[in-house]
């Protein structure tokens, strides 16, 4: 057609060979493509391969690549620009890569171009072991960056995609890990599009996402990898999603074992594969040929699978003799170069957050300091640099290792493991606590103590993976594990200035070094280079911009119990009482303020609004700042005021901006039970500031966001 795009005229013609691929195909070979370790058919030139490959903050599981930081780190940039980057750098090693597994004819798992990446799911409770796998718990925030991640991952030539990302999981899925291939998330139609579906759609409709996931859970009574409303109502005629449908690893199998929906095997595939599953992580597709000859599974709708599946690889260029992919050309040596290596710093740099920064202990001077005693059980550690889904990479920094070769020889570095991370004790045959004598030694000895404590993937992640220690990879609570409290406070105790470097991918209730401690540096999983990263951010070669893309609670009893997937009292966009630290916070070693802030009309249109605000870098120090809008539908019973517009903007010291965003009509609209977004007549808060407008923000920040009245003039439907 005249009208298509040159991009849609190749996805066209992929779609019509691929087609014609399928029909050349015997059943027992169409049923076999539809596993995710894929066989060879010589007589049809296809060649073998596995559709199992990971790149959530890097290529992951083949070998050496670059190690980014975790995604929960990098969505604390509030930059959608840098995550495009990150995701183009992934999936440029990722073709240096297979291009060079090829060269060998290596086909085995993780050595594909389909990462199943991104995981958008919204981190609703800071217990789910997986939520540093997401991009935090805004849906506005996850949907921006999520598309972006996407982009960059599937590159932006007309005719072949770099390589092929993944969201998932669809949907409402965050835990409990333990019970996961079991439990059914009960969700009202409102917190489902409000919350849970909108980084999907995002993806699907914007980024042009090629392939999605579904989770291991129920949603409402169906297992999302069979469910069809997920699948074919939502998905495929509601959004007009036109990629592949891919199981979690295993997953079908728990429709009869698990979530007892059906009887065996047969029923299972049928239900999956019947409601738009196309491709099965695992291995009971197996049953698929059995499937069809008894009926159960029309062999068209297994056709349409197939073709789904071919025309993914036939946009990646690995399929139906291609001669003009320019991403052949990239070559093994774009993996783990020095230049990714130093943009990894920089991403590391960008995702750190200042939590506090009393009497401006930071930036330490090096000039200053003789002593600098560094402390605790994620000072050295590499397993708190990386989080999980990881690749492996040729250099790892801890803090410790960034500290010690930032200050050279000028300073001496005394360390202590401090305490095990989890146990009483380092050494088995020692008494309970067996370090804190040489950390009091430590800090009487010097100027500063740098406190490294928190979590590492160890102790938070999938159900599963080795060496999680509670509850299948979910949190128990928001304490610090094991001693490390006690530790806190014994360094706290000294006298001595201290500055806690926090690493974990999840929000905890430090609230004795929120008290106590001079300044406290959130880091994240800050990938490879993240040790060099902090160093240069202590001691003010970097100025920390980030900002929380999670809530930091005070305590576990105002949460609301693990498993009620309503979003009552979840989240800024729902919680009543106070943060410890709020999302969307952050600050600064310099100052920024915002001054003569407009809005384009004080009445919604069907265009939406602008706002425009002028940022100012009032301090002595270059900086980042995020202008952050939030709207508040002025109405009871109505989510706090949410994020709806995000900007970041570089500026010199004494430098300003004139900086504009755009909000559409929706932003000022809310979804109700019938599943449509609703314009309600009355008035909206719009909010603009560089934080939430909440009270505890304001404290913290010391500034107030007033509010500018916006008017909705009639209530209606949006399309």
């Amino acid at each position: 057609m005249a009208d298509l795009t040159r991009n849609e005229e190749k996805i066209k013609e992929f779609r019509e060979e691929a087609r014609r691929l399928v029909a050349q195909m015997t059943l027992s070979q169409k049923c076999r493509q539809t596993l995710n370790w894929a066989p060879a058919i010589e007589e049809l030139n296809i060649k073998a391969y596995n559709w199992w490959n990971e790149g959530l903050h890097g290529v992951a599981r083949a070998g050496v690549a670059t190690v980014f930081p975790q995604a929960i780190t990098m969505a604390g940039c509030f930059d959608e620009d840098l995550i495009e980057k990150v995701a183009d750098a992934i999936s440029t090693e990722g073709r240096a890569k297979y291009n060079n597994q090829q060269k060998f004819n290596d086909t085995d798992i993780y050595k594909g171009l389909t990462f199943w990446s991104p995981n958008v799911n919204i981190f609703r409770d800071p217990r789910w072991g997986r939520g540093h796998e997401t991009f935090g718990e805004d849906p506005y925030l996850t949907s921006r960056l999520g598309v972006r991640f996407v982009e960059g991952i599937q590159g932006h030539d007309e005719n072949y995609m770099k390589a092929a990302a993944c969201a998932k999981h669809f949907a409402v899925h965050s835990g409990p890990e333990d019970i996961r291939h079991s439990f059914n998330a009960e969700v009202s139609n409102t917190d489902l599009y409000e919350t849970y579906l909108p980084a999907f759609k995002a993806c699907v409709q914007e980024g042009k996402v090629e392939a999605v996931m579904g989770a291991y859970n129920r949603t409402n009574g169906d297992p999302c990898c069979g469910n069809r409303r997920l699948l074919k109502d939502i998905l495929r005629e509601e959004w007009g999603f036109q990629g592949h449908v891919v199981s979690d690893c295993w997953a079908i199998k728990d429709f009869h074992e698990g979530h007892k929906v059906t009887d065996g095997p047969l029923e299972s595939v049928s239900m999956a594969m019947n409601n738009g599953c196309d491709l099965n992580c695992g291995n009971l597709f197996a049953y698929l040929e059995e499937a069809v000859q008894e009926g159960l599974v029309p062999e068209e709708r297994l056709d349409e699978a197939l073709v789904n599946l071919f025309t993914s690889r036939m946009k990646l260029g690995i399929l139906g003799g291609v001669n003009d992919n320019p991403f052949d050309a990239i070559g093994f040596e774009e993996a783990d170069s020095p230049a990714m290596r130093e943009f990894n710093r920089t991403v590391a740099e960008q995702s750190l957050v200042l939590l506090k920064n009393a009497d401006q202990t930071l930036p330490l001077k090096k000039d200053q300091l003789k002593t600098i005693g560094v402390v605790g059980p994620n000072a050295n550690n590499r397993k708190a640099l990386i989080g999980n889904y990881e690749g492996t990479s040729s250099r790892y920094v801890t803090i410790l290792e960034g500290i010690q070769d930032y200050v050279g020889d000028d300073v001496r570095v005394l360390y202590s493991e401090g305490c095990h991370l989890y146990k009483e004790k380092v050494e088995n045959l020692g008494v309970v606590n067996d370090r804190i004598s040489e950390v009091k030694g430590i800090c009487e000895l010097s100027d500063v103590v740098i406190c490294c404590i928190g979590l590492d993937a160890g102790l938070e992640g999938e159900e599963g993976d080795m060496g999680n220690q509670y509850a299948s990879g979910d949190k128990p609570g928001l304490n610090l594990p094991g001693i490390q409290s006690e530790l806190l406070q014994t360094v706290l105790e000294s006298g001595k200035p201290v500055v806690v470097v926090l690493l974990s991918g999840s929000a905890l209730a430090i609230n004795d070094a929120e008290e106590n401690a001079k300044a406290i540096l959130y880091g994240g999983y800050p990938g490879a280079q993240g040790g060099k990263a902090i160093a240069r951010a202590l001691f003010g070669e970097v100025n920390p911009e980030g900002k929380l893309p999670i809530t930091f609670y005070r305590t576990t009893e105002e949460l609301p119990e693990f498993t009620d997937y309503s979003m009552k009292g979840r989240t800024y966009r729902y919680m009543k009482q106070e943060a410890l630290y709020p999302f969307g916070f952050g600050l600064s070693y310099t100052d920024f303020q915002l001054k003569d802030t407009t809005v384009s009309a004080k009445e919604v249109t069907a265009e939406g609004v602008d706002v425009e605000t002028t940022i100012c870098n009032r301090g002595a120090l270059d900086g980042a700042e995020v202008v952050q809008v939030y709207i508040k539908v002025d109405k009871p019973d109505t989510p706090n005021a949410q994020l709806k517009a995000f900007k970041k903007v570089r500026l010199k010291a004494g430098e300003e901006k004139r900086v504009k965003l755009h909000l559409p009509a929706e932003a000022f609209g809310l979804y109700d039970d019938t599943c449509k977004k609703k314009l309600s007549e009355g008035e909206c808060l719009l909010y603009v500031g560089c934080a939430q407008p909440d009270s505890r923000s304001c404290t913290l920040t010391g500034t107030k966001a007033e509010p500018i009245c916006v008017r909705v003039s009639r209530t209606e439907y949006l399309a």
